[in-house]
C-alpha cells in the first residue's frame, strides 16, 4: 500500500470550468468559482481534479482551440487566480491536472498567424501546408468534425491540414521547433506546481506524410448516420472497422509513441507527475513505465448496457492487455458523451442504476474519474431551440440532417442536440435557487440549466438527505479510501455464469486480505453460489446491516442490491 502513487489512490473529478461555478456574476463559470467549492470537493472525497481547458481561446471548440498555452482566459480569471486555486487545492491535499491540447492550436494563435502570413515565414513549417491537386485538396481525408480535413488559404494559395474544425490547424510535430515550444509549455505549468496533464486527442498528433488517399466504402456523414442508428453489436463492429480504414493515415501512427516516451522522460524529472491519455488504446502504456501513466477504459463507458456479462468481458479484456506495471483507469462519463442516467436510466429504476454506475467506478481495479454533477444524478438537457446551441458539432449535425438526409426542422434540431455536446455541459446544480445557484438571479447562464434542479437534483437538497445519491458517493468514496484491498487489490471474478449479479474480489497479494463486491444489476432477486470457505463482514450495503457477518457459501441479493464485504480469516 505504501508503494502506491497518489494518482493510483486518488478519486479524480473532472471540471468543465465554464459550467462549474460563476463567482463574478457574468453567467460563466470561472476559476474563483471552483476555488470557492474546494471544500465541497474535499468533503466528497475528491483527491484530484482535472480542469478542462482554461486557456485564452476564441471558443470555436470551447477551449480546445487554444490561442495562448501559458495564460488564463479572461472570462475565467488571471494567472494569479490560477495560482490561488492551485495553492488552495494543494492545501486540501487535492492535486490538479490540466488539459493539454498537443495536436492543434487555434487559428488565432500567434504561431498560426505567423505561419499563414507567407510561404517563406520561419514558422510556415510549424503547421502542415500542402499544394492542392487540380483545384482540389491534397487528398480525400476527412475531418473528424465533418467535411474535408483540408482548408484552402487564399492568402498563400495552399491548403492547411486540420483533424478537427478548420479553426484548429494541426501542429507539425515533425518539426523539432514545434516540439521544443510545446515542451516549454509543459515546463511552464509544471514549474508552477501542477500535478500532471490529461492529453487531448493524443492519437491524432501525427499523420502519414505521404498523404495517401483513404479507401473507406462510404462517406463520413453516411458512416455517422449508420453508426448512430446501429443497435446490433456485430453491425457496430463492422462500422468501426470502416472508420478505422477511413482514418488509418491520420490516427495512432507509430511516431506518437516515440513522442510519449520523450514527454514521459520530461515529466519524470519533476517527480510524481501523471500523464493521462484521451485514448483507450493500451499501447499508450508503452512497456508499463515509459509512456502514459493512465489510459481510459472507454470501452466500458461506451457499453450500450450495463450488465454483469458486459463488465466481466470488459475487465477480462482490459486487464489481460495491460503491460506489467501498468495501472487501469475507469470512467463512466466526460464532457463529450451523454450523462450516465441519460444513457442507462430506464425511467423506472434510475435511482438504482445511478448507484450501480457509481459502485462500478469506485470498486473496480484502477483510478476512477468522475464527471462533475454525476454525484447528484445530473442528466442530459436536450435543447429544442437551435439558437441556444453552443456546440458547433450540434449545429453541423443539424445541417447534415437537413441538407443530406432531408430531415424536418424540428426533428433535425433534436438530432443535432443529441449528437452535440451541449447536452452534458450544462451548469452544475448547486441548489434550488434561481439558475440552480450556478450564477445570480437575473443573469443568463452561458447554457441553460436543466430544470430538474428544482426536483432535488442539486447539491443543497442532497446534502440534507441521508439516502441521496450524493450521500451514496460520499460513503462509498470514504470506504474506498480506508480499505486497502479496494485501492490496490487485484480483480478476481466470481460467479461468472450469473446473468443478474456481478460479483468479484479485490484481493491484496501481499497479505491475502480481500473485499467481496456484489451487485445485483437486475430488477429481480439473485441467488448465487460462491462456495468461498470463509465468512464475510458487511462493510457497505444498500440492503444489509453493516457489520453483520455471514457465511459466503451463497449470496441472496435483493433487486439492485450493492454489498461490499470484508473476507474474514477463521
Amino acid at each position: 500500500m505504501t508503494s502506491l502513487r497518489w494518482w493510483q489512490r486518488a478519486v479524480f473529478y473532472q471540471i468543465y470550468p465554464r459550467s462549474f461555478a460563476d463567482a463574478n456574476g457574468d453567467g460563466i463559470g470561472d476559476l474563483e468559482g471552483i476555488r470557492r467549492h474546494l471544500d465541497y470537493l474535499q468533503d466528497l472525497g475528491v483527491e484530484a481534479i482535472w480542469l478542462c481547458p482554461h486557456y485564452p481561446s476564441p471558443l470555436v471548440d470551447w477551449g480546445y482551440d487554444v490561442a495562448d498555452y501559458t495564460n488564463v482566459a479572461p472570462e475565467y480569471g488571471t494567472l494569479e487566480d490560477f495560482r490561488r486555486l492551485l495553492e488552495d487545492a494543494h492545501r486540501r491535499n487535492i492535486r490538479v491536472i490540466l488539459d493539454l491540447v498537443l495536436n492543434h492550436t487555434s487559428d488565432q494563435h500567434p504561431w498560426f498567424q505567423e505561419s499563414r502570413s507567407r510561404c517563406d515565414h520561419p514558422k510556415r513549417d510549424w503547421y502542415i501546408w500542402r499544394d492542392g491537386k487540380d483545384g482540389e485538396p491534397p487528398n480525400n481525408w476527412y475531418s473528424a468534425f465533418g467535411g474535408s480535413a483540408w482548408e484552402y488559404d487564399p492568402q498563400t494559395g495552399q491548403y492547411y491540414y486540420h483533424f478537427f474544425f478548420k479553426e484548429q490547424p494541426d501542429l507539425n510535430w515533425r518539426n523539432p521547433a514545434v516540439k521544443r515550444a510545446m515542451f516549454d509549455v509543459v515546463r511552464f505549468w509544471l514549474d508552477m506546481g501542477v500535478d500532471g496533464f490529461r492529453l487531448d486527442a493524443v492519437g491524432t498528433i501525427f499523420e502519414d506524410p505521404a498523404l495517401p488517399d483513404q479507401t473507406a466504402p462510404m462517406s463520413y456523414p453516411e458512416w455517422l448516420k449508420a453508426w448512430n442508428a446501429a443497435t446490433d453489436e456485430a453491425e457496430r463492429e463492422r462500422l468501426w472497422r470502416i472508420r478505422q480504414e477511413m482514418f488509418r493515415y491520420q490516427e495512432d501512427l507509430p511516431e506518437v509513441h516515440d513522442l510519449m516516451r520523450e514527454l514521459r522522460a520530461l515529466v519524470n524529472a519533476y517527480g510524481d507527475v501523471v500523464l493521462v491519455g484521451e485514448t483507450e488504446d493500451l499501447a499508450y502504456y508503452g512497456n508499463g513505465e515509459d509512456e502514459l501513466h493512465l489510459v481510459f477504459n472507454f470501452p466500458l463507458m461506451k457499453a450500450p448496457r450495463l450488465t454483469p456479462a458486459v463488465v466481466r468481458a470488459n475487465q477480462r479484456e482490459r486487464l489481460a492487455g495491460l503491460p506489467p506495471g501498468a495501472w487501469p483507469c475507469n470512467t463512466m462519463g466526460n464532457h463529450d458523451v451523454s450523462r450516465v442516467l441519460s444513457r442507462y436510466g430506464d425511467g423506472r429504476h434510475d435511482r438504482e442504476i445511478a448507484r450501480i454506475a457509481a459502485a462500478l467506478m469506485l470498486t473496480l481495479w484502477g483510478t476512477p474519474f468522475l464527471y462533475y454533477g454525476e454525484e447528484i444524478g445530473m442528466r442530459d438537457l436536450i435543447l429544442t431551440d437551435l439558437s441556444l446551441f453552443k456546440d458547433p458539432l450540434g449545429r453541423w449535425w443539424y445541417t447534415v440532417e437537413r441538407e443530406l438526409f432531408g430531415t424536418p426542422h424540428e426533428e433535425a434540431v433534436i438530432r443535432g442536440a443529441q449528437f452535440g455536446r451541449d447536452k452534458c455541459r450544462t451548469p452544475m446544480q448547486w441548489s434550488r435557487a434561481p439558475n440552480a445557484g450556478f450564477c445570480p438571479p437575473g443573469v443568463a447562464p452561458w447554457l441553460p440549466v436543466h430544470p430538474n434542479y428544482q426536483e432535488g437534483v442539486n447539491v443543497a437538497d442532497q446534502l440534507e438527505e441521508p439516502d441521496s445519491l450524493l450521500a451514496f458517493y460520499r460513503r462509498l468514496i470514504r470506504l474506498r479510501q480506508r480499505t486497502p484491498a479496494l485501492l490496490a487489490g487485484e480483480y478476481v471474478p466470481l460467479a461468472e455464469d450469473s446473468e443478474e449479479a456481478l460479483i468479484f474480489l479485490r484481493r491484496l497479494r501481499e497479505d491475502g486480505s480481500a473485499c467481496l463486491v456484489a451487485m445485483n444489476m437486475s430488477e429481480g432477486p439473485a441467488h448465487v453460489r460462491l462456495d468461498l470457505p470463509t465468512w464475510g463482514r458487511c462493510l457497505f450495503s444498500t440492503h444489509r446491516k453493516e457489520g453483520a457477518e455471514e457465511a459466503l457459501r451463497e449470496l441472496r441479493l435483493a433487486p439492485f442490491e450493492i454489498t461490499l464485504m470484508e473476507l474474514l480469516r477463521r
